[in-house]
C-alpha cells in the first residue's frame, strides 16, 4: 500500500512528499497554480450549497494583485522610456551647441541631430516676407510666407496656437517634408520664437511610424528642445 493512502486528507500523499511540504511550506504559498489548485479543491469538497467566502476574499485579492503588478510594470517602463528620451534630448542639444560656422550647424541638423532623436525628417521652416520667391537655402531649412507657422501648427482650423503639436500628419507637408514627405506618418512640430522684429519658425520632426508622435504624448522635452533651439538660432540671426 502506498504509504498514506487511506487516510483522510492524505489520499495518494506519500511520507515523502508530506515531509517536503511541512519543510517548506512557502514553497506553495508562492505558487500561484498549487494555491488555485488548492482553492478549488476545498471548494469542491465544501459542496455546491456553501459559500467560501475566504476563497472569495482571496480571488478578489488576487485579481487587485495582478492589476497591481500590471501597473507596477506599466510605470516601471514608462520611467525607462521617459529617461531614454530625456537622454536623447539632451545629447541633440549639445550637438546643437557644437558647429562653429552656421552652414556645420545646418549640416548637422539634417545628420547628426536628426540621427539622433531618431526621425526620418528635421525641417527648419522660417518665415520670410517673399514667401516662396525668397532664395532657397541650404537643407534642411524650408522658407514660407508669413502667417505659415501658425497655419501648419493649427493645420488651418485657427485657434490658439500651441507650442508643440504631435500628430499624425497633415494632408499637405511637402513644403515642410520634402521628398520624404509621402514616408512621413507622424510629427511633432515645435514654434519657434526667435526673437523681437522677426518672422516666427518652426522646428519640425517626422517619422515614418504613425505612433512615434501622438497626442497623448507629454510634450515637456520637445518643449525644451525648441526652447534651447531657439537660443542658438539667435545666437546665429544675430
Amino acid at each position: 500500500m502506498t504509504p498514506g493512502a487511506g487516510q483522510p486528507g492524505r489520499i495518494g500523499l506519500t511520507d515523502d512528499m508530506r515531509d517536503q511540504i511541512l519543510s517548506a511550506p512557502e514553497a506553495i504559498l508562492g505558487d500561484p497554480e498549487v494555491m488555485r489548485a488548492l482553492i478549488a479543491a476545498n471548494d469542491r469538497a465544501m459542496g455546491e450549497n456553501i459559500v467560501d467566502l475566504r476563497g472569495v476574499a482571496m480571488r478578489r485579492l488576487e485579481g487587485r494583485l495582478d492589476k497591481l503588478e500590471d501597473t507596477h510594470r506599466s510605470v516601471i517602463a514608462a520611467a525607462y522610456e521617459n529617461l531614454a528620451g530625456t537622454n536623447i534630448v539632451h545629447r541633440a542639444v549639445l550637438q546643437l551647441l557644437e558647429p562653429e560656422t552656421f552652414p556645420a550647424f545646418l549640416a548637422s541638423l539634417a545628420t547628426t541631430v536628426a540621427t539622433t532623436l531618431r526621425v526620418e525628417s528635421l525641417a527648419l521652416v522660417l518665415e520670410s516676407p517673399e514667401g516662396h520667391a525668397a532664395p532657397p537655402l541650404a537643407a534642411p531649412v524650408r522658407v514660407a510666407p508669413p502667417g505659415f507657422v501658425d497655419a501648419y501648427l493649427t493645420a488651418s482650423r485657427g485657434g490658439p496656437v500651441r507650442p508643440v503639436v504631435l500628430r499624425q500628419t497633415v494632408a499637405d507637408t511637402a513644403l515642410v517634408h520634402g521628398d520624404m514627405a509621402p514616408d512621413i506618418r507622424s510629427e511633432a512640430a515645435m514654434r519657434l520664437d526667435l526673437g523681437p522684429r522677426r518672422l516666427p519658425g518652426m522646428l519640425v520632426l517626422g517619422s515614418e511610424d504613425p505612433h512615434q508622435f501622438r497626442p497623448a504624448q507629454g510634450t515637456d522635452l520637445l518643449a525644451f528642445l525648441a526652447a534651447s533651439f531657439e537660443r542658438v538660432m539667435r545666437r546665429w540671426l544675430s
